[in-house]
């Protein structure tokens, strides 16, 4: 998902009547359908703009807001979605006062508010009750913003002008990958924008104690499910948690008492080396995506050992899950950056990145070349 959680369940969110808490009633929804070259945001990502021209969302970094919102008005205007398309890689962006410097085309999709709402409820259902999502969006020809979509293998369905879905959309659907797909129809070949939605993921953080607390609040920012597993009711104190965290009284000896799926991310901290062996195991035992276990590699070798006593053995699999030291290597040193490694970890884990190499290595200077006259 290229938006985080929180921020996709906030745009939604507004297109519901009950949920707008006052606010000005939406005008349009903005999505970026498409990128040619660079982006600020990738595709997926969404803006939501008021009748006020305020806005929720983030699509460019606000370089683009204006424009955005002045296409809002347009197609609230006309009831018609339309594709917009903002060519950044001209050296005249600089002048008409973008000054983006993302090099890129970007493609996206305006519509009315009502349009979206119907697919909105649905994908913000889907994505609270941790349910995978297909969302199919026509981009081009004279159908533009038709949509279909389906939750998990539910059969497909579409808004009140989609009609059935078409052989060739169910197979888009099936695939389940993001991205442009071109699809026949009677007036030609179209275009369609496939986004696959998953759960946010769920972080469960077995202990805990003072430093577990700047973990759970750096995942709830994000969005996260957030479940925290300790034998000591006293410290599970709601008032210690962000707001919606998950708290369970276990000792978690057996698998079944981590609650686990295939987007979870377990870390062991609970500084008590037979409770930590005994959720190590628990969560060497579930199909989790990443195990992190706080201290220096040393100790986790010693947790290791003490389970293979036991008949634990770690697989293959297991070896590229299991992450000991927990974190980054930032250098981190208190709780509250050990957090961020930890989180930063996670989510590189969940994006399919290693987290290990840098975005950009330090710039070489020529201090010898002459100023451009």
């Amino acid at each position: 998902m290229s938006a985080t959680a929180a921020e996709l369940l906030a745009v939604l969110g507004e297109l519901r009547p009950e949920d707008r808490e006052g606010r000005p009633r939406p005008l349009a929804l903005a999505t970026l359908v498409a990128v040619r070259g660079s982006s600020y945001r990738r595709p997926g990502a969404r803006l939501l703009v008021r009748e006020d021209c305020s806005t929720a969302g983030n699509l460019t970094g606000g370089c683009l807001d204006a424009e955005i919102v002045e296409a809002a008005r347009d197609v609230e205007r006309t009831g018609a979605a339309r594709i917009v398309t903002f060519d950044l890689t001209a050296e005249e962006e600089a002048v008409l006062g973008w000054g983006m410097g993302c090099n890129g085309v970007l493609d996206i999709l305006v519509e009315p508010a009502e349009s979206a709402r119907a697919a909105g409820h649905v994908l913000a259902e889907a994505v609270s009750a941790r349910r995978r999502a297909t969302l199919l969006t026509l981009v081009s020809g004279t159908a533009v913003g038709r949509r279909w979509w389906q939750v998990d293998s539910e059969e497909p369905t579409g808004g009140a002008d989609a009609g059935p879905p078409p052989s060739a959309v169910r197979s888009a659907l099936a695939a389940g990958r993001s991205g442009l797909v071109t699809l026949p129809s009677a007036a030609g070949e179209v275009r369609a924008f496939v986004e696959v939605l998953q759960p946010p993921p769920r972080l469960v953080v077995c202990g805990a104690g003072v430093d577990a607390v700047p973990v759970t609040r750096r995942a709830a920012e994000l969005g996260w499910d957030v479940v925290v597993v300790d034998d000591r009711r006293l410290v599970l104190d709601p008032d210690r948690f962000p707001p919606g965290t998950t708290l369970i009284v276990s000792a978690a000896g057996t698998a079944r008492e981590l609650p686990v799926d295939d987007n979870t991310y377990v870390v062991v901290m609970s500084h008590n080396f037979l409770r930590d062996r005994d959720y190590l195991g628990a969560a060497l035992r579930t199909n989790a995506r990443y195990i992190g276990v706080l201290g220096p590699r040393l100790r986790l070798q010693r947790l290791l050992d003490d389970l293979a006593r036991d008949g634990v053995l770690p697989t293959e699999r297991d070896g590229l899950r299991l992450h000991g030291p927990a974190g980054l290597d930032l250098g981190a040193q208190g709780p509250d950056e050990i957090a961020l490694s930890i989180v930063a970890e996670v989510l590189a884990t969940s994006r399919g990145r290693s987290g290990q190499e840098p975005i950009s290595r330090p710039y070489a200077l020529d201090l010898t070349a002459e100023p451009a006259a």
